[in-house]
């Protein structure tokens, strides 16, 4: 008896530390968990933005680089309830989408929280709500703890730079970095640069140093889909996604693949072999993306960027590839993509998240789980996608507000994370 009164003692000192949040929790303050906060304004019901960096659209401000653009047009770009700005181009550029970004939150609302990083968030079933703790001041210690009955996960399937085993990496005596901490080709003029990954990253910024002046190699282990970006003057996206209205979708990628054969030519004699399923079919089943070409081909059909094979082995001044040969190189870029960061701090997702904390379930029905839990940005369907599950969601909590919304609530924390 003794134990349970200790016991109970000790959930409600716990939640009196704790901080009962209205309406949803956010985890994110990129552009998938603005729509979110967005599309909840819009019904009048509160919402919490966490967000750990110090600024919104983190990723996109600081972990770019320089010459990036959005890859689809803008029309299929915009974020739910505020399109675009109608002076900008028909592929905004990285600074212009962040002032989207910047414009789209303070036209909702939006007031993320910064410099709040989630340590661990577990749902507390005494409590019938989700239960966060933050970091604590300077990064240390025990932080804030937060109780809120929706818990909305929008930290993205780009959190995490993917950074994959080079063997003999640390003795190159040149630099080796990601596409996340580069800017620009400029600082690397007349340089030697092996960039590893062919997908658009990889593309682009080996044609942003052909364009500054270096001499990128640019590693090409699978098979890959290059599109022009435009056909006839028209996305190629854009056409593609007016084809599927109409017809299979092995039917509409046999129609992309003739016409990217007419204006680029045979791929596979530069090294870039096609994969035997096609573009879009390839992109439901795995989620890999087809490149958009935005001008490297041309370049590496000249020989100014070289396509080179699987790396082998770094050595002190350059590379040795699984073909025997070897190559010096002034400098290693890894356009190895990203990776979600869900599973270091989310507790019972198991139903939506998998082990790699992507949604278990594909979209378009992966936004939703247990407990008040929701997914956005993991789509792989870029900001379409997002937007497309931050209607769902929006909606979704919106009804549960509205039933809610006159009944006591009574708590008991029992979390773990306390």
């Amino acid at each position: 008896m003794d134990d349970d009164k200790q016991q109970l003692a000790r959930q409600e000192d716990q939640a009196g530390r704790a901080s009962w949040v209205p309406g949803a929790v956010i985890v994110g303050a990129g552009p998938s968990g603005l729509a979110v906060a967005a599309c909840l304004a819009a019904r009048g019901v509160p919402a919490t933005v966490l967000e750990m960096s110090d600024s919104l659209a983190s990723t996109w401000r600081h972990r770019t680089y320089d010459r990036l653009t959005l890859h689809l047009p803008k029309r299929f770009c915009e974020l739910p309830l505020l399109p675009f700005p109608r002076g900008y181009p028909a592929y905004p550029s990285k600074g212009q989408f962040v002032a989207y970004l910047e414009a789209y939150a303070a036209a909702a609302g939006v007031a993320p929280r910064f410099g709040a990083r989630v340590e661990e968030a577990a749902f507390d079933a005494g409590a019938g709500a989700w239960a966060l703790r933050l970091a604590g001041a300077g990064g240390g210690g025990a932080g804030d703890l937060l109780l809120a009955r929706w818990l909305v996960v929008a930290t993205g399937e780009n959190a995490v730079p993917r950074l994959p085993d080079l063997p003999g990496a640390a003795r190159f005596a040149g630099r080796v970095l990601h596409t996340c901490d580069y800017r620009s080709g400029e600082e690397f003029a007349g340089r030697k640069v092996l960039v590893v990954g062919c997908g658009n990253s990889g593309m682009e910024v080996s044609l942003d140093l052909c364009r500054h002046g270096a001499a990128p190699s640019m590693v090409v282990r699978n098979t890959v889909h290059v599109l022009p970006r435009e056909m006839l003057g028209l996305s190629t996206f854009g056409i593609a996604m007016a084809l599927l209205k109409l017809l299979p979708v092995r039917v509409v990628d046999r129609i992309l693949l003739a016409a990217a054969r007419l204006a680029l030519g045979d791929t596979g004699k530069l090294g870039l072999r096609r994969p035997k399923t096609g573009p879009i079919e390839l992109k439901n089943l795995t989620g890999r993306t087809p490149v958009l070409d935005v001008g490297t081909l041309a370049h590496i059909k000249t020989g100014k960027i070289k396509v080179v094979g699987a790396v082998k082995e770094v050595t002190q001044r350059g590379v040795r590839f699984a073909d025997g040969k070897e190559e010096q190189f002034d400098a290693i870029i890894q356009a190895t993509g990203y990776r979600s960061n869900v599973p270091s701090w989310l507790k019972d997702g198991g139903d939506v998240f998998t082990s790699e904390g992507m949604p278990r379930i594909p979209f378009p029905n992966g936004w939703k789980g247990k407990n008040g839990l929701y997914a956005v940005g993991f789509s792989q369907r870029g900001l379409l996608g997002a937007s497309a599950d931050a209607l769902n969601i929006a909606r979704d909590i919106h009804r549960q507000w509205t039933d809610t919304a006159t009944r006591p609530v009574v708590l008991r924390c029992n979390s773990a994370v306390v």
